[in-house]
C-alpha cells in the first residue's frame, strides 16, 4: 500500500526562501568584529553559506523521495495519475527540483572556494551574500513546479485506499443504472445516491468480510458508449480500474431504461470495453427488475442480452436479476461473484507453483479412520438429522422466561443465589453474618451482656436513691449566692475593660496617676536630707532667652559682664550618661555609623534597600557591533 497521504505539505517557492534563511540566521552565530583572526572571520561565514546549502538540499530532498516514481509504483497508480494529471508534466517538475538541487550545491561549493581567499571581513560577507542571494533566486524560479507539485500532493491524498493485490470486485455499467446502491447495501460506504446521471465522479470503496475473507468494492463512475480518445478523465478512471485490476467484474443494465439510455446502448458498451473483461469472473446484473420484469421484455431485447454471454475470454458469464430497492437478488449476485474470483485466485496459485510453497510446509496425513471406531455423535443431533424433535428432558429454563413467569421487566428480581454450589443447598438463602477487621461482626457480642446491664441499672437505682436522701436545696441556695458573685465581679472587669478602651481612643494627653510634686516639696526635702534647695528654685524660675545677635557676640568675645545677665547654656550631652567622657564615645560611634550610612547611599538606619548590581535590561542578549560599554 502506497501511503500518499503522509507526503508533507510543499511551501511556495518564496515562502520556501524565507523559512531557509530565517532558519540560517537562527541556528547560526551571528556576532563577528573585524578584529577576529581571518580564520575566524572566514569560518563564520562559510558555515552560514554550507547551513543554508544543506538546508535547501534537505527540503528538495524530501521532495522527490516522497513523492511517488511512477515507473516504480503499480501500473494501476501509474495509469491513475496520468489520467489525472499528465505524467510528462509531473516528471518535469520533479525534475526541475533535482536540477536546482544541484544547482544550489554548486553555488554553495564555489563560493566556499572563494571565501578561502578572502582577507577582509567585508569581501567574506559580500561573497556570503552573493551565494544566499544566488541560492534564493535559483529556488524562486521554481514558482511554477512546487505550486503544481502541491495541487499533485492534494490530489493524491484525495484518492482511495486501493490495493491491487486483494480480492476485489468492480461494478461498472452506465450512469444511473443502481451501481452505487448495490454498493450501499453490500459495504458500510455511504456513497451519494441520486436520480440522474453522474452521481459518482471518482473511485470510491467500500469493505466488506465473506467466509471470514475481507473484500473490497469498488464503485466507478458511469461509462458512455464512445472512442477511447473521447472520454473525460472521469470515464477514463473507471476504464484503468478494469484494465489494471484483478478483480470479478460486475457490469450493471438497467432493463427499465428508467437510467436515460435503451438497453441497445447498454449492450453496445458492454461489446466496446469486452476485452478489459478477458480472464476475469464476468456477472452481468439486470438491476431494477421490480419496475420491469425479464418476461416483459420483447424478443429483440432478450435477443440482444443473450448476445452479452459470447465473450472471447471463454469463461461463463453469469446473468443475476436484481433489485436494489427491495434487495432481492443481491447477496446471491454477490456470493456467486466472490466464488468466481476465489476459485480463479486459487487457479493461479497452482498455475505459478505458489501453492507448493505452502504445502511444503504442512505436513498433511492420508491414514483412514478405522473401522472399529465410528464417529460419536450425540442423539440429540441425530434426531434433529432425522427431522425428530428432540425432547427437553431437564432443560434449564432461560432467565428471561423466569422473568416472564414472576411478573415481567420491573418487577421480577434476578435470584443470584439460585446457582450456588454448596455443600447443603439449603444454605443458599441463609443471612451472610457482617465481617468488620477480618472478623465477624458475633465476635464482639458480650454472652454475658444481659447480665452486666442488670448490674449497671441497679447501681443508677443506688445512685438515684443516694441524692434524693441529700440537702438538694442548701446546695442549690449556696451555689445561686456563689453565681451572684460572680457575676458581680464579671461585671466589674467588664466595665474596667470597657473604660480601657474607652480612654485608649482619646487624643488628649492622659492625666497622670501621680500628681507632680511642687517646687516647695522638693525644696524641704532636699533642706531636710542636708542639701540645698535654693539651687532647686532658681533653676525653676522662668528665665529670659536673649536672642539678640549683638549680646551673643559679646558674650562670645568676653566684653559682657558676668553679672549683668545670665545667659542659657547649651544643653549638656552628657544627659543620661555618667560623664562627659562617655557622652563623646557615643557621639563618635554615631558619626561613624552615619558616615558608612552616607557611603553605601542609605538615607538612615532604616533603609534596608538593596540595588540591583546586574539590571537584565543592561546585562541579556546580543550587543550591537561596536558596543562594548556595557561588558
Amino acid at each position: 500500500m502506497y501511503k500518499f497521504k503522509e507526503i508533507q505539505t510543499i511551501p511556495p517557492a518564496k515562502q520556501l526562501v524565507d523559512i531557509v534563511l530565517s532558519k540560517t540566521q537562527r541556528k547560526t552565530p551571528t556576532v563577528v568584529h573585524p578584529g577576529f583572526k581571518i580564520t575566524r572571520i572566514r569560518n563564520f561565514y562559510m558555515r552560514k553559506v554550507k547551513f543554508c546549502q544543506t538546508s535547501y538540499n534537505e527540503k528538495f530532498s524530501k521532495i522527490l523521495e516522497e513523492f511517488p516514481k511512477i515507473d516504480d509504483i503499480h501500473p494501476f497508480y501509474a495509469d491513475l495519475c496520468n489520467v489525472l494529471y499528465d505524467r510528462d508534466h509531473f516528471k518535469l517538475a520533479l525534475g526541475q527540483v533535482n536540477a536546482c538541487k544541484k544547482v544550489v550545491d554548486g553555488i554553495a561549493k564555489e563560493y566556499v572556494k572563494m571565501m578561502k581567499f578572502a582577507d577582509s571581513l567585508y569581501k567574506c560577507k559580500m561573497l556570503k551574500r552573493a551565494a544566499l542571494g544566488r541560492m534564493s533566486t535559483s529556488v524562486k524560479k521554481l514558482q511554477g513546479a512546487l505550486s503544481f507539485l502541491e495541487e499533485v500532493r492534494q490530489h493524491l491524498g484525495r484518492l482511495p485506499a486501493i490495493n491491487p493485490a486483494t480480492r476485489t470486485l468492480i461494478l461498472t455499467g452506465y450512469p444511473n443504472v443502481g451501481k452505487s446502491s448495490f454498493m450501499n447495501i453490500v459495504t458500510n460506504a455511504n456513497v451519494d445516491v441520486q436520480p440522474y446521471a453522474f452521481t459518482t465522479k471518482s473511485l470510491f470503496i467500500g469493505h466488506l468480510d465473506h467466509n471470514y475473507v475481507k473484500w473490497q468494492v469498488i464503485d466507478t463512475p458511469g461509462i458512455l458508449d464512445h472512442p477511447l480518445e473521447d472520454r473525460n478523465s472521469i470515464e477514463m478512471t473507471a476504464i484503468t480500474a478494469l484494465a489494471h485490476l484483478p478483480a470479478a467484474i460486475l457490469f450493471f443494465v438497467d432493463i427499465s431504461e428508467h437510467c436515460g439510455f435503451n438497453l441497445s446502448t447498454q449492450v453496445a458498451l458492454f461489446h466496446s470495453i469486452k476485452p478489459l473483461f478477458r480472464n476475469r469472473p464476468l456477472l452481468i446484473i439486470l438491476n431494477k427488475t421490480d419496475l420491469r420484469k425479464i418476461s416483459e421484455l420483447s424478443a429483440e431485447e432478450k435477443q440482444l442480452l443473450d448476445s452479452m454471454a459470447e465473450v472471447d475470454s471463454g469463461c461463463e458469464v453469469h446473468f443475476f436479476e436484481t433489485s436494489c430497492a427491495k434487495k432481492e437478488g443481491v447477496d446471491a449476485a454477490l456470493t456467486k461473484g466472490c466464488e468466481l474470483l476465489l476459485d480463479r485466485r486459487v487457479e493461479q496459485k497452482v498455475k505459478t507453483g505458489k501453492a507448493d510453497q505452502f504445502r511444503s510446509r504442512l505436513h498433511i496425513t492420508n491414514v483412514t479412520p478405522p473401522a472399529n471406531r465410528p464417529p460419536c455423535i450425540p442423539g440429540s443431533v441425530l434426531k434433529q438429522r432425522q427431522g425428530e424433535q428432540a425432547e427437553d428432558e431437564g432443560k434449564e429454563p432461560l432467565e428471561r422466561e423466569r422473568m416472564e413467569e414472576l411478573g415481567g421487566a420491573g418487577v421480577y428480581s434476578v435470584d443470584l443465589w439460585r446457582k450456588a454450589i454448596l455443600e447443603d443447598p439449603n444454605w443458599k438463602y441463609d443471612i451472610v453474618p457482617e465481617i468488620m477487621d477480618g472478623h465477624n461482626i458475633v465476635d464482639f457480642v458480650d454472652p454475658d451482656i444481659d447480665r452486666k446491664l442488670e448490674e449497671l441499672e441497679r447501681e443508677e437505682a443506688l445512685l438515684m436513691a443516694e441524692s434524693s436522701l441529700g440537702n438538694d436545696d442548701e446546695v442549690i441556695g449556696e451555689f445561686e449566692k456563689t453565681q451572684k458573685v460572680l457575676d458581680e465581679v464579671h461585671s466589674r472587669m467588664r466595665q474596667k475593660r470597657l473604660e480601657r478602651r474607652i480612654g485608649k481612643s482619646r487624643t488628649g494627653v492622659p492625666t497622670p496617676r501621680r500628681a507632680r510634686k511642687k517646687a516647695e516639696e522638693v525644696e524641704e526635702k532636699l533642706n531636710s536630707i542636708g542639701l540645698d534647695g535654693a539651687k532647686v528654685r532658681g533653676r525653676s524660675a522662668s528665665k529670659k532667652r536673649s536672642g539678640s545677635l549683638l549680646r551673643k557676640r559679646k558674650h562670645d568675645a568676653g566684653e559682657e559682664e558676668a553679672g549683668t545677665r545670665t545667659l542659657s547654656r547649651a544643653r549638656s550631652r552628657s544627659i543620661g550618661l555618667p560623664s562627659e567622657g562617655a557622652a563623646q564615645v557615643v557621639e563618635k560611634k554615631r558619626r561613624k555609623t552615619m558616615r558608612l550610612h552616607q557611603k553605601k547611599g542609605h538615607k538612615g538606619e532604616a533603609d534596608r534597600w538593596i540595588p540591583d548590581l546586574k539590571p537584565k535590561h543592561l546585562y541579556s542578549g546580543k550587543r550591537g557591533i561596536g558596543k562594548t560599554d556595557r561588558r
